[in-house]
């Protein structure tokens, strides 16, 4: 049985020369590994240039003990995937 806790989350979103990114903060409530965080009626999406910050009710889905301890598992090994970085030489020839 999954269980669910409503709440509000504090929206973030940014699209500009500065910053591209949109973040969603439940207030009131840890979010743990494997939980999920249903925004509703949240922005899908706001024009280049702009900012919007507000507050959006949300609702919790809180993992279940098996989930929780894969998603720990999962996690050790796709960290690695960050770590990735490639760099291309630049032709000062051309």
């Amino acid at each position: 049985m999954t269980r669910t806790i409503e709440l509000i989350c504090d929206i973030d979103i940014e699209q500009t020369f500065y910053s591209f990114h949109a973040h969603a903060i439940p207030d009131g409530a840890e979010i743990g590994p494997g939980d999920m965080v249903l925004i509703h009626d949240a922005p899908t999406g706001i024009e280049y240039g702009d900012i919007y910050t507000g507050q959006r009710r949300a609702t919790l889905f809180r993992a279940n003990p098996i989930i929780r301890a894969f998603t720990r598992l999962a996690s050790i090994f796709e960290i690695t995937e960050l770590y990735e970085v490639g760099f291309q030489p630049i032709d000062t020839k051309g």
